[in-house]
């Protein structure tokens, strides 16, 4: 699976979904299939993931760190569980955000680990004893893995990008979707739409129909940022550039010139060179997202180019304020009754 979502995903479907269709079918058996009769592990502390039914940003991390502020406003020790992107470990990692590079670790794991303790492992399970037994952690976030067979999950948060939704609504390769909706519903404990438009409607319809609860809430800038009158050269390399782009906007700042990248995307000497030549040629100030950050801050980026980079830091703000804590308490409930039928 590539990290870059193809366009056509995100459009009607056409003759590219057709020929793809019995590959589509192959992998949506086999990923329902695999849902349903995981042995999935269970450990000793709550587990809550927030995760999506696609390939592709939907601003998950985000939600993560905002989960992960809530559960220590409530006194619990909370550590982040993470697959990691463009490593591997034979062991369970602990991530180090001053020392480790994000083509080891990954991106998100580095952003995590600025507000909790992360471990970086393929198997979930093994991550979550380490965080429990060496860092003293109680409660335990999945950045992603829904649809992990390793371990046992109390509470499923799936969130959808209200601009994007499920994109042409079929399952790879011939859409964005990592197994049917109907399989992936009965794993699902709630809905979290983000954002504004009407792309992930019929998903939300779908959930409500099945009796899932539907939470809503954005992104909305730091109120450390002030961008106000200031042009900028934006590049990102995330899922969906454009509502990074769009939030610039929102913060104040005038879009002058924009540069999406894939999702993930390592930069090379000669892309940052060009972007800072283009930026100062034109007298713009450059301007990217906290993943793209840790990526550069973490990579080969000379720290000239970082000391005239501006971050765009972005908070998850929830429709309804008191929703973090019913997340949080309906995970610890699910707990409870799982210690109780042993």
């Amino acid at each position: 699976m590539t990290s870059e979502a193809p366009p056509f995903w995100w459009e009607e479907p056409d003759w590219r979904v057709t020929a793809l269709s019995p590959l589509s079918a192959i992998y949506a058996l086999v990923a329902g299939r695999r849902m349903r009769h995981a042995p999935r592990e269970k450990v000793e502390a709550p587990v809550l993931c927030v995760g999506n039914f696609t390939v592709g940003g939907t601003g998950k991390t985000p939600v993560a760190i905002a989960l992960a502020e809530q559960a220590r406003r409530m006194q619990l020790n909370p550590g982040f569980l993470s697959r990691g992107h463009g490593g591997s470990f034979a062991q369970p990692h602990i991530v180090d955000p001053h020392h480790d590079a994000a083509k080891h670790v990954g991106d998100e794991p580095l952003l995590l680990a600025e507000h909790a303790p992360v471990a970086v492992t393929p198997n979930r399970a093994v991550g979550a004893r380490l965080l429990l037994e060496k860092l003293g952690c109680d409660f335990l976030i999945m950045d992603d893995g829904f649809q992990s067979a390793r371990i046992h999950i109390d509470y499923a948060l799936v969130v959808v990008d209200a601009r994007h939704g499920i994109g042409n609504g079929r399952v790879i390769p011939g859409g964005p979707l990592r197994a049917n909706i109907v399989d992936q519903l009965v794993f699902t404990s709630a809905l979290l739409k983000m954002g504004e438009g009407i792309a992930a409607d019929t998903v939300v319809r779908q959930a409500a129909r099945a009796g899932r609860p539907i939470f809503e809430a954005h992104t909305a800038p730091s109120s450390k940022v002030t961008l106000a009158g200031r042009r900028f050269l934006a590049f990102a390399g995330i899922g969906h550039p454009d509502r990074f782009f769009d939030t610039v906007s929102e913060a104040g700042g005038e879009l002058a010139l924009t540069r999406p990248f894939p999702d993930h995307h390592f930069y090379s000497a000669d892309e940052l060179a060009e972007l800072a030549a283009t930026a100062r040629k034109a007298g713009l100030g450059l301007i990217t997202t906290a993943k793209d950050a840790a990526r550069l801050r973490h990579g080969a980026a000379p720290p000239e180019f970082l000391d005239r980079l501006d971050v765009l830091e972005i908070d998850t703000v929830f429709e309804l304020d008191h929703v973090p804590q019913r997340i949080i308490d309906e995970t610890l409930d699910a707990w409870r009754q799982r210690r109780l039928r042993g």
